[in-house]
């Protein structure tokens, strides 16, 4: 078992899915590109196998958190790199986030994304929840808590059970690796991809994630922490 593998949760992607795919394709220590339809209406599955994706089909949609363990569940490979199936062009630069695992300064690196100019998202609320959780429960403090690209060793993954259910996942998941002691740093990388406004749908989107987050911490503050001490540094400092 060796290599990297990409993992992309994809609904309703089919605008930008294939351009992802091949630029997640063009770095070169990836072998393998898996894209998780998590039940798509539309064309998400077609144009990710034909940009050159393994495609894993899902019956309904289950939510990023199955998407994922179903990607997991069906690759071999030590590094999975996780990324958001809107980045477009921009997910050749995930590379970097490979570069502390493969140096093994890191067994999870996070991406660290500016957002466009002009762009007014939400209110924080989201934001917040996940630093305030991470600190109390993981002991460290995350610049880009909610950062869905990742690289992350595949037994940190297999020693916390695999991903969190629903939109959870990746507060759950720096906590969970903090407490075992897994070092985790933060990478600056020039992403774009489709951002949340402050329309309705916006605000659904993000009372679902509040909601999901608050359910992963709940149930973490049930359990007992391994150990914390580890830190959260950005790549290079």
């Amino acid at each position: 078992m060796s290599g990297v593998v990409v993992i992309i949760p994809a609904f309703n992607e089919e605008d930008l899915i294939g351009e992802t795919v091949k630029a997640a394709l063009s770095i070169p220590e990836v072998d393998e590109v898996v894209v998780v339809d998590d039940g798509s209406e539309d064309e998400t599955a077609f144009v990710a196998y034909d940009a050159g994706a393994r495609v894993i089909q899902l019956d309904s949609n289950q939510g990023k958190g199955a998407a994922l363990n179903a990607g997991l569940a069906d690759t071999e490979s030590e590094i999975v790199l996780m990324i958001d199936a809107d980045l477009g062009a921009t997910a050749v630069e995930t590379r970097k986030l490979l570069e502390p695992l493969l140096a093994d300064q890191a067994d999870m690196s996070i991406a660290l994304m500016k957002a466009p100019p002009g762009h007014k998202g939400g209110f924080g609320l989201v934001t917040k929840l996940s630093k305030w959780a991470i600190g109390k429960y993981g002991g460290v403090e995350v610049t880009a808590p909610l950062s869905g690209q990742r690289a992350i060793r595949r037994k940190l993954l297999e020693d916390i059970g695999g991903f969190e259910m629903g939109f959870g996942v990746e507060t759950a998941l720096t906590i969970d690796a903090l407490r075992k002691g897994y070092r985790i740093v933060e990478v600056p990388l020039p992403l774009t991809h489709r951002v949340t406004g402050r329309d309705w749908r916006g605000f659904l989107h993000r009372g679902r994630q509040f909601y999901d987050i608050m359910k992963a911490v709940l149930r973490r503050r049930k359990m007992s922490s391994n150990r914390h001490g580890r830190e959260c540094r950005r790549h290079n400092d």
